[in-house]
């Protein structure tokens, strides 16, 4: 019968939220924990892919892949079709819509890497770059492959089964680090970087099927279904306007000023984001579905994410901070001197990234929230600012690119951001700027002593240079929050939320 969509007792076990409840802050605080640490093993793993291929490959390399993820990236976007957040959302959710949901996904997976592997000619010619015709249609088979998984990387949120999605994420990108730096090892140059995101894509998915266990049925119409296609769509929609904002500059870049500048500047951004991308996913990963399951409750609501964001910034504000200090020595020592030109791209695109978790809390409120028309209403906006910067800098090259996007995501986009969502809901506009005020205070300070470190620091010895500046990052960032009560509630609260962890 369940194969006909029906639910029988073991199906329903996938869906139902009610025994979560008693114990939401408890699996809150351990799954946070849990996929953080993950992220920190997921992030050693990266950053030994990222000095290996940066040292085995050329900037070329890396900005001829570029050209084509850029494209892929976006094209990915559809195989969600946000449908996946759907599943993690909805208070009550059965096993016939989740079925439908998947086969849906599947669908447009096999209908995306198809247009993928056609347009593959036209990208080629865009570059004039004939190489780029295979690249892509290698790369389409990760979409398809990722796909068959969505459903049940979902339903494993949906159950806060956090150590299972750890341990299928560690496994892949294991997966994907090896055998991208054997493939470089044995001389495929930029094939390495294809074979990543194809074997890391085809563990993860193998992974959480596994991991799972569900089985889903038939495909079955269902009324709540046109719900959960309006409130995916509305969400694809603004994930796809999001997506050019942060990819047009790539494409300008690659087109008009070339591959080893599209290198630098990809390979900047990319180690910028690496260190926020492992904190922000795996806290994503939680607070939405806790936000979720208190939609009823707009006070604990509020009172929830103010701490969530708040130690969001704890983890990522000082480390931007750190690596915007020493980013020359970072480049040299983990990427090699041929990288050092992508020094300034780095600086100026830090300043953007500073607030960057921030920015991507936000939509947490958004989905869990249900209002993903007003995602998309902002995807819009926050769009044509980003196009807008990329064009104003491309004349100055990517470093004028970074510099002019960063100056106007700090002068006009974050403040518009926070009026915008702050318009309704249990999270206002002044609420904000309480929540990030200790911290900014904080980063201010750090990036002073900082300053003055490197202004007195002439010794040639880098890497003591680095540890030096991270005891500094460390002691002042958090010296600077005790100095005031707000700023000592959150390093409190952090330090319960450990406790907490230790006991359980």
């Amino acid at each position: 019968m369940s194969n006909r969509g029906v639910p029988n007792e073991k199906n329903r076990e996938f869906f139902k939220t009610e025994h979560l409840q008693p114990n939401l802050k408890r699996r809150s605080i351990q799954g946070g924990l849990i996929t953080v640490s993950s992220q920190g093993v997921k992030f050693a793993l990266t950053l030994i892919s990222n000095i290996c291929l940066a040292r085995l490959l050329t900037p070329a390399d890396h900005g001829l892949v570029s050209m084509v993820m850029a494209v892929i990236g976006f094209m990915k976007l559809f195989k969600d079709l946000g449908l996946s957040m759907a599943t993690v959302q909805r208070k009550e959710i059965n096993h016939a819509q989740v079925s439908t949901l998947f086969w849906i996904n599947l669908a447009f997976s096999l209908l995306i890497g198809l247009i993928t592997v056609i347009l593959a000619p036209v990208i080629a010619q865009f570059y004039q770059e004939p190489r780029l015709v295979w690249i892509t249609i290698a790369l389409a088979s990760g979409i398809v492959i990722s796909g068959l998984g969505t459903q049940h990387i979902a339903l494993l949120q949906r159950q806060m089964q956090y150590s299972k999605l750890a341990a299928c994420e560690l496994i892949a990108q294991v997966c994907g680090v090896g055998l991208a730096i054997v493939a470089a090892l044995q001389g495929m140059g930029y094939w390495a970087l294809v074979i990543y995101p194809i074997a890391t894509a085809t563990t993860l998915t193998l992974g959480a099927l596994l991991s799972c266990g569900w089985i889903p049925g038939w495909p079955s119409w269902d009324p709540e279904i046109p719900s959960m296609l309006k409130f995916g769509g509305n969400l694809t929609g603004f994930t796809v306007i999001n997506y050019c904002a942060r990819n047009v500059d790539n494409i300008l870049i690659g087109k008009y000023l070339g591959k080893t500048q599209l290198g630098l500047y990809a390979k900047a951004y990319q180690l910028l984001l690496l260190p926020i991308k492992q904190i922000n996913g795996p806290i994503r990963s939680v607070a939405i579905p806790l936000l979720s399951r208190l939609s009823d409750s707009p006070e604990k609501y509020r009172r929830a994410y103010i701490k969530i964001v708040q130690k969001l910034m704890l983890l990522t504000v000082p480390l931007v901070a750190f690596m915007m200090a020493t980013s020359d020595w970072l480049i040299a020592i983990l990427l090699g001197k041929q990288w050092i030109p992508a020094t300034p791209i780095f600086l100026w695109l830090g300043l953007a990234g500073a607030m960057q978790p921030v920015a991507n809390s936000v939509g947490w409120l958004l989905i869990s929230q249900g209002q993903t028309d007003r995602m998309l209403i902002w995807g819009i906006i926050s769009t044509i600012l980003a196009v807008t910067s990329f064009g104003i800098g491309l004349p100055w090259g990517a470093t004028g690119v970074a510099a002019s996007y960063a100056l106007v995501w700090i002068l006009i986009t974050m403040p518009l951001l926070f009026w915008f969502v702050g318009k309704s809901g249990p999270v206002r506009t002044q609420d904000f700027y309480v929540a990030t005020a200790p911290i900014i205070l904080a980063l201010i300070t750090t990036a002073a002593a900082l300053l003055c470190f490197r202004f007195y620091f002439q010794s040639p010895h880098i890497l003591l240079g680095c540890l030096l500046a991270g005891v500094i990052t460390i002691s002042v960032f958090i010296g600077t929050l005790l100095t005031f009560p707000s700023g000592r509630a959150i390093v409190q609260d952090s330090k319960d939320i450990m406790k907490n962890f230790t006991r359980t």
